[in-house]
This record gives structure tokens, C-alpha cells and sequence, in this order.
């Protein structure tokens, strides 16, 4: 027995070990290379302190203490507790809250919308945060030579679109070398460190939290604008709770406190002692700790752990919208699987190309990686402060003690205020861009989730009882050709399309199925609880099919489902009658401004049809067109 337990806490360790070696190239990308940007911008980026032996001990200070407590502390051990059946994430935060509908209406509308807003702030990043990294690589080419200076834009485009155009194809195969490569990075940034720490290890004393209070002594209200580019540090800490579900909770927290954190610490040591020792004199002090004929190849490196740290941002969009999507706060878009075995792998072409044409945008405008630092963090910052206050509410759902939870809240809420606040300074030198985006994809949600209450209410009013429309068909006794008739409707009242196809053909199909797909609050249904069938009268069913937010809708599989479930179609043709509604835009209906409702039936004009959406067969669908006006 003893051997067998030996064997099986062997291989549990084996496996949290290789779930650690892939989540250091998904989770630690883009945290794990802050550390080419970050101090630098704090010495010499905007509203930079000069780079005094005080203030580099207090400046490493406050990075040293800013992972120790957002990143260790806040998100590792309090925010990931809360996780929904194993996801993560902001918005599979808020579902969690939804159980408190009933009791706590008002509250909940605000707490989900406040969620929503920070969904749409991560949008923001996820064009920010190629840029700026790949950006940053490149540029440690001028360290070298002056003479790679005019090809650095040119480089990073050529990156840029290189690593939007693979996305269609897939990053199963190449995920395989992210964990590697990421580790291989944080090594070797750790080895750079050790070297910067000999030359004056009088830095270590930066890890007394001492000298971060006596910078904000010393210079009073002028060190708290610094805080903005100290925040860069931390700006990849939502992507560990995000990515919880792809790896788990051991996984993640294990790459953390083995390698990615000694490696970030003794790196930003390093750079650190390196300013110490040379007085302030360089001005990339993570390229300049290299010896001069690793350069180059710390150069290469350095890109290869920022597109990594690209692709996992660009991934994470992909699944945002895909949650957004499957919850109805977002336009159907085309979905596509990119991967047979890995649910995760989904490719969104639009989101693709979206972002593509922003980061190219955000490069050429901002020119530098020192300009695009001052945009960068705002949107993450907001994010976490959203993500603390609903932590809190979580919490207090599942029972956590309220005087603790409050406590251990309200002091990350300082930490991220404060944070927050400081990224404030940099909303006229570029900061402006991720809150310009962030409001753009909030109103997209809003318009969109109001405009289809207000259509759906236009629809009810069309709509009939299922007791009336089955006396209605006893009564007229319309014709019934052979097979199935499948109407998909949100309701439980009879759809309008059938009402409409009935009064103009006066025929039925001898078997009719209403069918409702529904998105839930947890991310996976599994198959034996997904599907409910009732018989509402002799040939006519209902049928609801339930899925996760983080499930694709696959409705004839669905149907296949119901067969085992004793509705037997018999080989007969099933024929799907979805709706296609022409909305005129008219301020005839309360509830919306007529530009909002303009910009809703655009919204509706451009999202995907439901015959993609929901894997329908294009053969076996028919169209049924009316029009409404909004």
C-alpha cells in the first residue's frame, strides 16, 4: 500500500510539474517580460524620478513589494480561491454572483456591469500589450548598434503581422515550445541578475520595505505619479486568474513561487545594482546587463518571449469574447476550432484582425516603447480594482467570515486605488486610448444586451401561448407534410416565425420542436444534464438544451441527444426555421436613442447567422424574413 501511495504522489507531481512548465509560456508571458520596460521607464520614462542611489532603493522597493503583495498575495492566494467550477477570469467572477439575484437585484445590476466594464478594459490591453512588448525587444537592437534605429518600426510591424497571421492556423503545435522557451527566459534573466546583484550587492537592502516608505517621505506628492510605471511591474497579474481553468490552481502557484518570482526579483535586483554601480549612467538597464556578446542573442530572446506573451494575450481575447458571446452581451461571431482535442484552441477572425489593425495603429503612433508605457497599465489597473471588489462579494456568497473578508478586500482596495490613481497621470500622454476602447466595447454591450430586450419584447407581442396555438391547430386542422420542424425561441411561448409560415402556407410539418438553448452560470454542462424534453402536445415538443458560457451551441447534436431520450424522428427530413429580422430604426419604441438603436441594428446586420452559430446545417435551414421596427 505504502508503494502504491508512493507511486501515485509521483505521479501527481509529475504532472503538476508539466501543467507548471505550461503555464510559465500562457500565464507568465506578459509579466514575466515587464522587466525590459519596467524599472526603465520608473528612471527615465514620463514622470520619471532621477535615478539617486535613495531612490533606486526605493524604487526596487516598491516593484519588490508590489509582486509580493498584488501578484503573491492578492491574486495567487485570495483571488484564486474564488473560482467558478475551475475557471477564472472576470467575467466567470461575475457569474458567480448571479445565485444572488433574487435577494440583492440592484446591487448584482451594478457588480455586473462594473464586470462587464472590466471585461471590456482587458480589450484595451490586449492591443496595448503586443506593441509594447515586441516593441521593446526590438529596440534593445539600438543597444548594439545605432545603425538598427530606422529598421526598429519597420521589425516589429513585420513581427506584428506575422504573429496575427499564424492565429487561423492554430497555436497547438506551437504552444508545445512556449513552456520551454519561458523557462529558458526566466533563467536566463535570472543569471543577468545574480550578475548586476555582484557588482553591488549593497542593493539587496531594497528588500527592506523601509526604503519604499522613505521614497514617498522624501519626495512627497511627486512620488506618487512614479507608482503608474511601478505598476508595469505587476500589469500580467490578472492573467493568472484568467488562465486558471486552462492549467488549475497548483499548477500556476507552483511556476510562480519555484521560478517566475526569484527570477523577476533577482533580475530587477540586478538592473537595480547596475544603476548603483554605474550612477545612474545607462539608460536599458536590462539590455546593458548583458555582457556585450550575449546581446544579441538576449535581443533574440527577448522576442521570442514577447510574441509568446503576444499569443497569450491575443488567446485570451479569443476566449473573452467567446464567454461574451455564449452570454449574450456580444454580436454572434464566427468561432473556430482550432484544435479537436483542446476546447481552448478557438480562432475569431474578427478579433484577429481587430486587434491586428490596432496594434499596427498603436505602433506607428506612438513610435517608441517608452511612449506606449505611458498608455499602458490604466486598463489593467482598472481591471484589478474591479476585480477586488467583486472578489469581495463572492467571497461573502460563500460564506467567507464578513469582518475577514472585508479586511483582507479593503486592504488590496488600497493597494489598487492607489495603483490606479497614479495611472491617472497618464491619461493625457496616452492613457486616453485603452478607456477610449474600453468605453466603445462597453456601449457595443450595452447597446446590444438592451437592444434585444427591446426586440425581444416587439417578438412576445407577435408570440402566442403554446394551449392557444394547440387549439388554434385542432381547430383549422392546417395540411402536414412528412419530417420535423425544429424552431429555435428564446421564450416559452409559441415563436412568431411559426405563427408567420403557418398563416402564409396554411401547412405543418407532422412533428414540431420548439427548442430554447440556454446559457448558464457555469462554464461546463456535462452531456447527461444538458438536455430536457417535454411532449407540450401529440407531435409537438420542447426541447432546452443547456450549455456552459465557456461550450460552443451545437444544436444537431443536440438533436442526436434527444433520440436517446425517446424522441424518435424516424429517418424523417429535420428542417430548421430561424428568423432573420430587418430592424428599422425609428424611435417608435421606447428605451433606446435613436443612435444607440441605429448602431444596434448594425450590430444585428453584421453578427454571424444563427445557421453558423449553431452548427446548423445551411442545407436543412429556412430563412423566414419580417420586418420590426426599434
Amino acid at each position: 500500500m505504502q508503494a502504491d501511495a508512493s507511486v501515485h504522489a509521483n505521479a501527481g507531481r509529475g504532472a503538476t510539474a508539466s501543467l507548471s512548465l505550461a503555464a510559465l509560456g500562457v500565464v507568465y508571458g506578459d509579466i514575466g517580460t515587464s522587466p525590459i520596460y519596467a524599472l526603465r521607464e520608473c528612471f527615465f520614462g514620463t514622470n520619471a524620478v532621477p535615478p539617486t542611489p535613495v531612490d533606486v532603493l526605493g524604487v526596487l522597493s516598491l516593484v519588490i513589494w508590489a509582486l509580493v503583495v498584488v501578484v503573491a498575495v492578492k491574486y495567487l492566494l485570495f483571488v484564486m480561491r474564488n473560482d467558478n467550477d475551475g475557471e477564472g477570469g472576470i467575467i466567470a467572477l461575475v457569474a458567480l454572483l448571479n445565485p444572488w439575484r433574487a435577494k440583492r437585484r440592484s446591487t448584482l445590476r451594478v457588480l455586473l456591469l462594473l464586470g462587464l466594464f472590466g471585461g471590456a478594459l482587458l480589450y484595451g490591453d490586449g492591443t496595448i500589450t503586443p506593441a509594447i512588448s515586441v516593441l521593446s525587444a526590438v529596440e534593445g537592437l539600438k543597444v548594439a548598434t545605432t545603425r538598427f534605429e530606422p529598421y526598429v518600426l519597420p521589425i516589429t510591424i513585420s513581427i506584428l503581422v506575422a504573429l496575427f497571421s499564424i492565429q487561423k492556423r492554430g497555436t497547438g503545435r506551437i504552444g508545445r515550445v512556449f513552456g520551454p522557451v519561458l523557462a529558458l527566459w526566466f533563467l536566463g534573466i535570472a543569471g543577468l541578475g545574480v550578475r548586476g546583484i555582484v557588482m553591488h550587492w549593497q542593493v539587496l537592502a531594497a528588500l527592506d520595505p523601509y526604503y519604499a516608505l522613505r521614497f514617498f517621505a522624501t519626495h512627497g506628492p511627486r512620488a506618487y505619479p512614479v507608482l503608474g510605471s511601478v505598476f508595469l511591474a505587476v500589469t500580467g497579474a490578472e492573467a493568472l486568474y484568467a488562465d486558471m481553468g486552462h492549467f488549475g490552481r497548483r499548477p500556476i502557484r507552483v511556476a510562480w513561487f519555484a521560478l517566475v518570482m526569484p527570477a523577476l526579483l533577482l533580475n530587477y535586483l540586478g538592473q537595480g545594482a547596475l544603476l548603483l554601480a554605474t550612477g545612474g549612467r545607462v539608460r536599458q538597464p536590462f539590455y546593458e546587463l548583458a555582457p556585450t556578446a550575449l546581446l544579441y542573442p538576449l535581443v533574440a530572446l527577448a522576442t521570442a518571449a514577447t510574441i509568446i506573451a503576444s499569443q497569450a494575450v491575443i488567446s485570451g481575447a479569443f476566449s473573452l469574447t467567446r464567454q461574451l458571446v455564449t452570454l449574450g452581451q456580444l454580436p454572434r461571431v464566427v468561432v473556430v476550432q482550432t484544435s479537436p482535442e483542446e476546447r481552448g484552441q478557438i480562432y475569431i477572425p474578427s478579433v484577429n484582425w481587430l486587434l491586428m489593425i490596432a496594434t499596427i495603429g498603436l505602433v506607428l503612433g506612438f513610435r517608441s516603447s517608452d511612449a506606449l508605457a505611458a498608455a499602458y497599465g490604466i486598463a489593467v489597473a482598472g481591471t484589478m480594482v474591479i476585480t477586488t471588489t467583486i472578489a469581495y462579494f463572492v467571497a461573502r456568497r460563500f460564506r467567507w467570515n464578513r469582518l475577514l473578508a472585508a479586511a483582507m478586500c479593503a486592504a488590496f482596495l488600497v493597494v489598487d486605488l492607489a495603483f490606479f490613481g497614479a495611472n491617472l497621470y497618464k491619461v493625457m500622454d496616452g492613457g486616453w486610448y485603452p478607456i477610449g476602447v474600453a468605453l466603445g466595447v462597453f456601449t457595443v454591450m450595452t447597446t446590444w444586451v438592451r437592444g434585444r430586450q427591446l426586440l425581444g419584447g416587439q417578438l412576445e407581442d407577435r408570440s402566442e401561448s403554446i394551449p392557444v396555438f394547440v387549439a388554434r391547430i385542432a381547430r383549422e386542422r392546417p395540411y402536414r407534410i412528412p419530417g420535423t420542424a425544429v424552431f429555435p425561441t428564446a421564450s416559452a411561448e409559441v415563436p412568431p416565425r411559426l405563427l408567420h409560415h403557418l398563416e402564409r402556407h396554411r401547412v405543418l410539418n407532422e412533428r414540431v420542436v420548439f427548442l430554447t438553448v440556454r446559457t448558464l452560470d457555469e462554464p461546463w454542462i456535462a452531456k447527461a444534464d444538458r438536455l430536457e424534453l417535454s411532449c407540450v402536445a401529440p407531435d409537438i415538443y420542447r426541447i432546452v438544451v443547456r450549455y456552459g458560457f465557456m461550450q460552443d451551441p451545437d444544436v444537431p447534436a443536440a438533436l442526436r441527444q434527444a433520440q436517446t431520450l425517446g424522441l424518435d424522428f424516424g429517418g424523417a427530413a429535420i428542417t430548421y426555421y430561424v428568423g432573420r429580422e430587418t430592424l428599422i430604426p425609428s424611435g417608435a419604441v421606447r428605451g433606446m436613442p435613436l443612435w444607440r438603436e441605429h448602431l444596434f441594428a448594425f450590430l444585428s446586420r453584421n453578427a454571424t447567422r444563427a445557421t453558423a452559430f449553431y452548427r446548423l446545417p445551411p442545407e436543412d435551414v429556412v430563412e423566414l424574413g419580417f420586418q420590426v421596427e426599434i
